[in-house]
This record gives structure tokens, sequence and C-alpha cells, in this order.
């Protein structure tokens, strides 16, 4: 499985972000998809994930602003963040696991500017 990630950018505290992570290769047999960040000095954070069912979670502290999504169509995972903050800022990298194997894209920038 490949992953192409982007969507990553400046923005502003308050605005909004979509994120976008397209896989390739044999994506019909991935478990699950999702999206960590990782901020220098901080331990990586799995912020999103969305299941083969179709479930997703998320960690409480997100209070609600991510939301992950995906259109089978487009074999791509898109992340919406809504209600940006400085503290989000971080390199997103999107992740496809399969059983025990996880494949990563690469890393993709979000600036949130206070």
């Amino acid at each position: 499985v490949q992953l192409q990630a982007s969507g990553g950018g400046l923005v502003q505290a308050g605005e909004s972000l979509r994120l976008s992570c397209e896989a390739s290769g044999t994506t019909d047999i991935i478990d699950d998809m999702g999206w960590y960040r990782q901020t220098p000095g901080k331990q990586r954070e799995r912020v999103a994930t969305l299941r083969s069912d179709d479930t997703t979670h998320y960690p409480p502290s997100l209070g609600g602003r991510f939301t992950i999504s995906r259109d089978s169509a487009k074999s791509t995972v898109y992340l919406d963040m809504n209600n940006l903050e400085p503290e989000d800022t971080a390199v997103y990298s999107c992740f496809a696991r399969i059983l025990a194997r996880y494949f990563w894209g690469q890393g993709t920038l979000v600036t949130v500017s206070s």
C-alpha cells in the first residue's frame, strides 16, 4: 500500500483545513486508516481512526473538532480540522493498517498562527 498525503499549510487560529490521504495498491484489505501528528518534543499522537466498518475514533482531547471520512471511489481518506488552535501545529501523517503492519504516507505540515 502506498499513501500520498496532501493539504497542509498555514492557517490562522479558528480557521479550518482539510487533509487528504490517497491510498493505492492493495487497498481492499486495509483494516484501518487514520492520522497521527507529531510536534518536536512531544509524543506522537493519533488524532483520528477510520475502521473498515466505517466506525471512527478520536481522542477526547480534540473536543470534536476533527472529522475523518472516506471517499471509497477515490480510495481517499480526509481529515477535516475545524476551529484550529496554535496547539494543533504539527506534522500530520496518514497511516493504513493491514493486520499488524502499518503503512505510512509522507507527513504534511500544518501551522496554525495565533
